[in-house]
């Protein structure tokens, strides 16, 4: 009788392991030991937040927690980037593992004991800063895989690469920084990487679980901004302006026919959001420009060229059917790639993930409108980018705190299993590559 394939293949990850004389259970052991300071570094940096390009604080605690485990450490990349390598004790690929460190213009609500109360200045306001996405997490997990992994440096059959990377979240317009930054750096070269994996967790995935998704993953995000403009005048006198405010109106209800009736929904899921609006100051002026901004989201290069086609069509030629005019830039300030998880990778490295999560623990999501920078990365090298679940166990997917919001939480239970994923996906490779060689 023929075992399944799957079978197989969840075997020959535990083989590799061993072959590489560590096992999933010495990785569980030494996980596990650690949890406490995983919490605590993911606490104090939730505590301290720092927005993108800013995150001087943050690199210096991983600097030095890298070094203290004998890892080559390079700082300074990408504005406050940090990178670590740590050479192994037998020849090997080279691995890449990614976390990003930045938090978010977002005034904290939560009633946690390490609750942010930081403030600060972002594009012209004062703001509250907050770990909203989960990336103090990411942070933390990178570090407790390093201080793992370092303690099996002699055993480990190649190179891995940490990279802290900060401004995954973007930055203000006229600066540069995250993926794209870093990997203009050099950050994918000198070793050159020959695979990367990266995790995100999920407020909505329960603690305990992982999920995948082979090809595309994550959107492709364009932002942009529309400058309307018109002519101003007295409000009462409303024959004698060109309104912008009227044409911007038009313009976002207009743009809502672009997904509905000119993409292929079937094929691939796209969204047009115009997310800021600006213009006037007083109830009785018409005023003389309106400046919006918005994101286009697509998981094609095709689907991504028409939608900003058909966004610039309409702006300009609904401006001109006003008398008005329409400026467009798309980008803005920022394009990230799809992010696209190599299917032969995927298949390749699932093994791993179901042997340490528990077969029914994996399971495979459906592709998500958000955008993510790690696709810069898996531009320059195959990669798999993985989401690790952070709801609490019997709380409602539904009504958990959206990522980027105020009540924005996270349940600390499911930290463990990210490190133990990324030690046993770096070990797994490593093995199987040096079974290629």
């Amino acid at each position: 009788m023929k075992k399944p394939l799957l079978t197989i293949l969840c075997g020959l990850s535990v083989t590799v392991s061993a072959a590489q004389n560590i096992t999933k259970a010495e990785v569980a052991k030494r996980v596990d030991a650690i949890e406490k300071k995983i919490i605590a570094w993911r606490e104090d940096f939730h505590e301290h937040p720092e927005l993108g390009n800013h995150e001087f604080r943050t690199a210096d605690i991983v600097a030095k927690h890298l070094k203290s485990l004998g890892i080559e450490v390079k700082t300074g990349v990408a504005t406050t980037g940090v990178v670590g390598l740590l050479v192994g004790g037998k020849p090997g690929p080279v691995v890449a593992l990614r976390a990003d460190m930045d938090a978010l213009p977002v005034t904290e609500r939560t009633h946690v004991p390490f609750a942010s109360k930081a403030t600060t200045a972002y594009m012209g306001n004062t703001v509250g800063v907050m770990h909203a996405c989960g990336h103090d997490s990411h942070t933390a997990i990178l570090m407790g895989v390093a201080e793992v992994l370092a303690s099996m440096k002699s055993e480990l059959r190649g190179t891995v690469k940490f990279i802290f990377q900060p401004a995954e979240e973007g930055v203000p317009p006229g600066e540069v920084g995250g993926a794209q930054q870093m990997v203009k750096e050099g950050v994918m070269e000198n070793p050159k990487v020959d695979v990367v994996f990266g995790l995100h967790i999920q407020s909505y995935q329960p603690a305990g679980t992982i999920t995948y998704r082979p090809g595309g993953d994550m959107a492709a995000v364009n932002d942009m901004q529309i400058i309307v403009k018109g002519r101003s005048s007295h409000g009462a006198y409303p024959w004698s302006s060109v309104d912008p405010i009227v044409t911007s109106a038009e313009i976002i209800n207009n743009l809502q026919t672009v997904v509905s009736r000119n993409l292929h929904i079937t094929a691939n899921p796209a969204v047009v959001t115009i997310g800021a609006i600006n213009g006037g100051n007083r109830s009785n002026i018409i005023p003389e420009q309106v400046s919006m901004l918005g994101t286009i989201r697509t998981f094609s290069d095709e689907d991504e060229k028409m939608i900003i086609e058909r966004v610039k069509q309409i702006a300009t030629k609904t401006a001109e059917a006003n008398n008005a005019t329409a400026e467009l830039k798309i980008p803005y300030s920022n394009h990230y790639p799809v992010t696209y998880n190599d299917p032969a990778l995927v298949a390749k490295m699932l093994p791993t993930l179901q042997a340490t999560a528990g077969a029914d623990n994996v399971k495979l999501r459906q592709g998500e409108t958000g955008a993510e920078d790690f696709s810069f990365y898996e531009q320059k090298a195959p990669g798999i980018f993985f989401h690790l679940g952070g709801l609490p166990k019997g709380a409602d997917p539904v009504t958990a705190p959206a990522h980027h919001t105020p009540d924005f939480f996270i349940d600390e239970s499911g930290f463990t299993l990210g490190v133990k994923a990324l030690c046993n996906l770096t070990l797994d490779y490593m093995a199987m590559a040096g079974k290629r060689n």
